[in-house]
């Protein structure tokens, strides 16, 4: 992140006489690249002093997308979250059948501050998309080899050193604009992903300007 960029007023939310940080609980299908993601995004959040926290949650060691969902709607129940948060979903189509998303995308639905996150065909396009257009992206596999050609060293883990914020400007947009028309509910040819969605969320809630 530049040390010049501009500081933004941080909106923070009043909840009766006191003011409250937004909390963004993502549960993610992947245990290691997105957790590692989310957390490189909520350091420069922090480093900025801005008032979004990004809370990862671990729900199961199994990925199935239904362990997902359960575990973070466990883990809701559990925390009884105070509002204002948004409580996310993170996965990607995979061999996943549509009738397992569907739930997922069901429960996104019933609330505005749930979200569902989906990469056609992994978390790894997204990641590339902030270094290129993604063009051509078959499956998961060209998806790890393209990426590797802008970091050869990955393995699954994510260098914060590598990422910046005009580099996830630049994934937005051309996540956004592979996204059109925006789908329904989640990606169904490869080279496309809505994790976009979920940062813009995070970003917009730090857009005031002083």
């Amino acid at each position: 992140m530049t040390k010049n960029r501009r500081r933004i007023k941080r909106p923070y939310a009043q909840i009766g006489s006191y003011k409250t940080k937004k909390v963004f609980f993502v549960a993610t299908e992947g245990a290691k690249t997105e957790r590692e993601y989310l957390k490189a995004l909520n350091k420069m959040l922090l480093d900025q002093q801005y008032c979004t926290r990004i809370e990862y949650v671990h729900t199961s060691n199994k990925s199935s997308p239904l362990y997902v969902l359960k575990g973070l709607k466990r883990y809701l129940a559990e925390k009884k979250p105070v509002p204002p948060y948004e409580a996310w979903l993170v996965v990607d189509t995979d061999q996943w059948l549509d009738g397992q998303l569907a739930q997922l995308h069901a429960w996104a639905q019933q609330s505005s501050n749930h979200g569902l996150a989906v990469s056609n065909p992994n978390f790894e396009f997204w990641l590339l998309l902030h270094f290129e257009e993604g063009s051509r992206i078959k499956s998961s596999r060209d998806c790890t080899n393209r990426l590797k050609q802008h970091l050869p060293d990955y393995n699954k883990s994510v260098d914060i050193s590598k990422f910046s914020y005009d580099q996830i400007s630049k994934a937005i947009d051309r996540a956004s604009r592979r996204d059109n028309p925006p789908c329904a509910d989640w990606p169904r040819m490869p080279g496309c992903t809505t994790v976009y969605k979920l940062v813009v969320n995070i970003i917009q809630n730090e857009t005031q300007e002083s």
